[in-house]
């Protein structure tokens, strides 16, 4: 049997710990994270926890996979919009294990309409620039959906708010489509609460994932950035992962400079900590 450990894998990267390596690398395809193994799912009619399990030849279903470990069935859990580290399940494992939680979590790629894919208009506390959605009606992006049961969602919540909210998007607005082509009736997604970066073109800037890369040039761009967190993105992790008040300055001079597209889209949809 191939060896299905994140590490084997090369998907043990946590972007908490090492943040220029957000977002961290996603699995391969639909997959079941269950503690330290990825194993692939195979995606069947009639709902997410009718998907197999495969190992080898033979497969199992996700549900009887997940009463197996213990774990709440594909039907007690919600769909979570994954954009960037969310992704990653090394970092989902790094994020619910350092809280006592089981890290067994499905995670599927999906298409989502309405949905443009920005830069998070904050730094977060490792020191990174994270994703964050916009509205974009003509917009298409390929994500990742997460089925999370209560106490890994609330977990999550702990890890975003009060920089993310989170929002429940209806499927009439924000369309997502699993690779059996179904459709969920609606899904969450987290979304930054102060809004995304624009580009010089006034659009909000697109998300990339080399974050070195985005830090150079958000640090090319301003010299009052460079002053605080420069002169390259290993000095600003390195003092804005250690220092709140310069994040909190980094973060003000994104507004000051005039970079700032505010969030007004996803409010509406906010489903609040109790959610």
């Amino acid at each position: 049997m191939p060896d299905r450990t994140l590490e084997a894998l090369g998907l043990a990267t946590v972007p908490l710990l090492q943040p220029l390596t957000y977002p961290g690398p996603p699995g391969p395809g639909p997959a079941l994270l269950a503690g330290d193994r990825l194993l692939p799912l195979r995606p069947e009619p009639g709902g997410v926890g009718r998907w197999r399990v495969a190992e080898g030849h033979t497969g199992t279903g996700l549900d009887e996979a997940l009463a197996a470990l213990g774990q709440a069935p594909a039907a007690a859990r919600v769909p979570v919009l994954a954009l960037g580290s969310n992704a990653a399940p090394g970092q989902v494992r790094h994020k619910l294990t350092r809280l006592g939680l089981p890290a067994v979590v499905p995670f599927s790629p999906a298409a989502a309409g309405g949905l443009g894919v920005g830069v998070s208009g904050h730094i977060s506390g490792p020191g990174y620039v994270a994703a964050a959605p916009y509205a974009d009606g003509g917009a298409g992006s390929r994500l990742w959906v997460t089925w999370l049961d209560e106490a890994q969602l609330r977990a999550v919540d702990g890890t975003e708010m009060p920089h993310y909210g989170r929002a429940l998007l209806p499927a009439v607005e924000f369309p997502v489509r699993l690779p059996t082509g179904e459709r969920l009736p609606g899904a969450y997604v987290y979304y930054n609460a102060r809004g995304v970066l624009a580009g010089a073109d006034g659009r909000p800037l697109p998300h990339t994932r080399d974050q070195p890369a985005l830090l150079a040039r958000l640090l090319a761009a301003s010299a009052r950035l460079r002053d605080l967190l420069g002169p390259a993105p290993r000095d600003w992790v390195a003092r804005a992962g250690a220092d709140a008040a310069a994040r909190e300055a980094g973060t003000r001079i994104f507004r000051e400079e005039g970079w700032l597209l505010p969030e007004r889209a996803f409010a509406a949809y906010d489903a609040g900590a109790g959610g």
